[in-house]
């Protein structure tokens, strides 16, 4: 491995470092150069901006509690997606308190995308890659249909997770999670219907 990936290594590992334990405000550049032992200049040589750095340690934040996700259901590959979509929420939940400053800056960082084309590019790629993998990982298939229901799933995930940052009373796990789901499928129209 080369000195500069290394570096560019130490940097998005420092700055998940950070996220865990620093509030969004605290996450500055000299912060995360002194977490990642790299140096001041670094960041701006590898990644244009801290913003931009923050938000691929975010991406790389993400894809790993993704992961979680995944090492939580690999028991049940051969059950029906109905029992994985199950687990996941229970994995999710599990982990949601590990990952609150993630979580607060995945917030930061969509803020930003409106107004830096880059971070936008960026979480847009990420957002794109999770869908096929939430589709993948809960056995929707990986046709169109499919990435769209693992999109469904994963706007489920992320707007619980947006309002139990605000308020973790407005959490919905568990039997109210069942409850609430068996609600929709009321309302909603067969297939075909």
């Amino acid at each position: 491995m080369s000195p500069q990936r290394s570096n560019r290594s130490n940097l998005v590992e420092g700055t998940l470092r950070c996220l865990e334990r620093l509030p969004p405000e605290r996450v500055t550049a000299r912060a995360i150069a002194e977490e990642s032992g790299a140096n001041l200049a670094s960041i701006s040589y590898h990644f244009g901006s801290k913003d931009n750095l923050v938000t691929e340690a975010v991406i790389a934040g993400l894809d790993r509690w993704l992961g979680e996700v995944a090492g939580g259901l690999s028991e049940l590959t051969s059950q029906e997606p109905a029992a994985r979509y199950r687990r996941a929420g229970e994995v999710i939940e599990t982990s949601r308190r590990r990952h609150t400053g993630l979580a607060k800056n995945f917030v930061g960082a969509l803020a930003k995308a409106q107004h830096d084309p880059r971070v936008r590019e960026l979480l847009a790629a990420g957002f794109g890659r999770t869908r096929r993998d939430v589709a993948s990982l809960l056995g929707l298939g990986d046709d169109q249909a499919g990435e769209d229901a693992g999109g469904l799933v994963l706007a489920l995930f992320n707007g619980l997770l947006f309002q139990v940052l605000l308020d973790p009373d407005l959490a919905i796990d568990g039997d109210r999670m069942q409850r609430a789901q068996t609600r929709l499928r009321g309302i909603l129209p067969e297939e075909g219907a």
